[in-house]
């Protein structure tokens, strides 16, 4: 399901790989059953190519991980939330363009 530069993330390794990266992440909460999350698949494999380097892309599917979504609200999906040291430096709910997401990615990597 995932891309090249895109990697599977976990509740069990969400501190680690998320919260503790150096670089900024990117975290496409997900699920296999739904349409505008595999819509947009494609387009976050283009982000995480394009970012190579600046930004780790990373997918959590919610419905085998609970605690993580649980814990910043996610109420909706696809959401993308840009953690930047740490903490979520933009969130974007529901299926949106790719120059959207290079919008919020580049305020973060800037």
């Amino acid at each position: 399901m995932a891309g090249q530069f895109v990697t599977e993330v976990n509740d069990a390794s969400f501190e680690k790989e998320v919260l503790q990266s150096d670089q900024p992440v990117l975290v496409d909460f997900w699920a296999a059953w739904c349409g505008p999350c595999r819509a947009l698949a494609p387009v976050v494999d283009e982000v995480a190519t394009a970012y190579n380097g600046k930004l780790k892309v990373m997918k959590m599917d919610v419905d085998s991980n609970t605690a993580t979504p649980m814990r910043y609200g996610i109420r909706g999906i696809p959401a993308l939330l840009i953690f930047k040291d740490g903490k979520v430096a933009d969130q974007i709910v529901g299926f949106v363009p790719k120059d959207t997401i290079d919008k919020s990615v580049l305020k973060v990597i800037a």
